[in-house]
């Protein structure tokens, strides 16, 4: 169970999203070096994130007025093109990082008039390390209301070290089958010694294909990117829709240039003052949070493996953990091609991607049933492929790879040695007594990055900026919904809207209460009353 991102669900593939835990550092970010974002003086927790001057530095003018060249996508209905962008903003002679970028023109008939062009909506599904163009392409492009997607042109654009624009890139697909089955729920010291091992050789392997690139890939390097990108696409202001990681990505953006925001909603919010060990300490309390939905739902139902009426939220829980630890003494049998069983790593795994949308849970509830009494994983395996990105050849996308490398370089690690992780074990077991230990130790990743972090936590009040709407589920296990609350206090024009159910983010999955609240405000400019809330 090597987490720590936070994905939008792709509702067009049924893609499962989850938070990353195991990159161990937050999505929380300020770069400090010379020509970047800096804080304000003061305790680095609590200092807020400086705009950055508003003038372009002459040094950046040819990134900013660069022209792009659009060609047809793989894709159809959808265009292409690379944008340039510094691999480094304090030395931008130093050389150039090449990005991808695409769109889809907008349907509606103003949207045509050539001495009116339409203003863009970028949207980003979070991570880090989620493909923008796959999200823009497989469902936001197609799938977002109809009328917005006639009032904008809908881009989307890779952040640095992400998909197509230069990926990171760590292990290949055998070594990462091995990485995803490490234990993070060691029983001894020499199981503790392999999970070590396990880190130190995913580190090695970024460093050694990826060395040039793992020092740039900060939330605010991409931030200051999309400020390209909104130069280069001809708007005064950057419209924009995030989700999970995405929120902190925007948030960022509109730290660094609050006079530059135009409609921005930020969907399942990342709380940037956070520590990262606070960070995954609440994230597990998230995940607890949705798994105690989850078991109240399961026993109602015929096919529930794991009890039934009567049965209790807590009894579920042990059941379950029961099973996980039969699982990591004797895995399972999945039918793979490439011969992997099913031990706990890949079914805690499973289970924790089920997490993040209901409409999962029955798919989640056939896997363990078929797990648990007839001992076969490969409902559990599809689950866990689904969250590592791992196709039936056995490649894995970059997401793992692009997701280390920008939380290890934008937040400290939550823990540096093993010892660390252990004196932990009782907080994060009691924030969550099914996921907790193999969260805790999930997030030791990052103390063996090969690049030293850059960022601290920080506020981003964003002062000046047009209102910024920011959207919480109150039950969602990945961003607990008090980030949102967070963010949006924060924010010098922040407005939470809040959805009251369960799942990971709100907009587009099925609340006509929030997509009108969102609707409204990306079409009218107009932002959900203060304090609005929906279910």
């Amino acid at each position: 169970m090597h987490m720590r991102r936070t994905t939008r669900q792709n509702q067009a593939t049924a893609r499962i999203t989850v938070t990353v835990l195991a990159a161990a550092a937050a999505l929380l970010v300020s770069a400090c070096s010379p020509g970047s974002a800096t804080m304000s003086a003061g305790n680095a927790a609590q200092a807020a994130l400086a705009a950055l001057p508003r003038s372009t530095p002459s040094a950046l003018s040819p990134y900013y007025t660069q022209k792009l060249t659009w060609r047809s996508c793989k894709v159809a209905g959808f265009e292409c093109a690379t944008m340039k962008a510094p691999l480094d903003y304090a030395k931008p002679a130093s050389g150039d990082v090449r990005l991808a970028v695409a769109r889809k023109k907008a349907t509606g008939k103003n949207a045509k008039a050539k001495d009116q062009p339409p203003a863009s909506l970028l949207v980003n599904p979070g991570g880090p390390g989620g493909s923008a163009i796959e999200y823009l392409q497989k469902y936001a492009g197609l799938a977002y209301p109809a009328k917005v997607r006639a009032h904008y042109e809908m881009v989307a654009m890779d952040p640095r070290g992400v998909a197509g624009s230069e990926p990171v890139e760590c292990l290949g697909g055998r070594q990462m089958d091995t990485y995803t089955q490490a234990d993070v729920t060691p029983d001894d010291q020499k199981e503790t010694d392999a999970l070590v091992a396990a880190y130190r050789k995913f580190a090695e392997g970024c460093g050694a294909k990826s060395a040039a690139l793992l020092r740039h890939v900060s939330t605010v390097e991409a931030a200051r990117d999309m400020d390209i990108l909104r130069a280069v696409l001809g708007d005064s202001k950057l419209n924009y829709v995030g989700a999970s990681y995405g929120t902190f990505l925007g948030a960022t953006y509109a730290g660094l240039f609050p006079d530059r925001v135009g409609r921005m909603v930020l969907d399942g919010a990342m709380d940037p003052t956070l520590p990262s060990r606070e960070l995954n300490l609440q994230q597990a309390a998230g995940f607890e949070t949705a798994f105690q939905a989850f078991a109240k739902d399961c026993v109602r139902q015929p096919d529930c493996p794991l009890g039934g009426k009567g049965t209790t939220p807590a009894q579920v829980g042990d059941r379950l953990d029961a099973f996980f630890r039969k699982l990591d003494a004797h895995p399972i049998p999945a039918g793979d091609r490439d011969g992997r069983k099913v031990g706990e790593a890949l079914a805690t795994t499973g289970v924790v991607a089920a997490m993040y949308d209901e409409s999962t849970w029955p798919r989640l509830r056939e896997a363990l049933t078929s797990a648990m009494k007839e001992n076969d994983g490969a409902g559990l395996l599809v689950l866990s492929d689904s969250y590592y990105e791992r196709d039936a050849s056995g490649h894995y996308a970059n997401l793992m790879a692009a997701n280390a490398a920008v939380n290890c370089l934008d937040l400290p690690p939550a823990f540096s040695t093993p010892e660390q992780v252990e004196k932990s074990l009782p907080a994060f077991k009691k924030a969550s007594p099914v996921f907790g230990e193999g969260l805790v130790w999930a997030s030791l990743n990052c103390a063996y990055w090969p690049v030293k972090p850059t960022g601290q936590p920080h506020r981003i009040e964003a002062k000046g900026a047009s209102p910024i709407v920011v959207v919480g589920t109150t039950r969602d296990p990945a961003t607990p919904y008090s980030w949102a609350q967070s963010l949006a206090r924060q924010l010098s024009s922040g407005r939470l809207l809040t959805y009251v159910g369960d799942g990971h983010t709100a907009y587009g999955r099925g609340s006509r209460c929030i997509d009108t609240a969102i609707d409204s405000y990306l079409l009218k400019g107009t932002p959900p009353a203060e304090g609005k809330r929906c279910s």
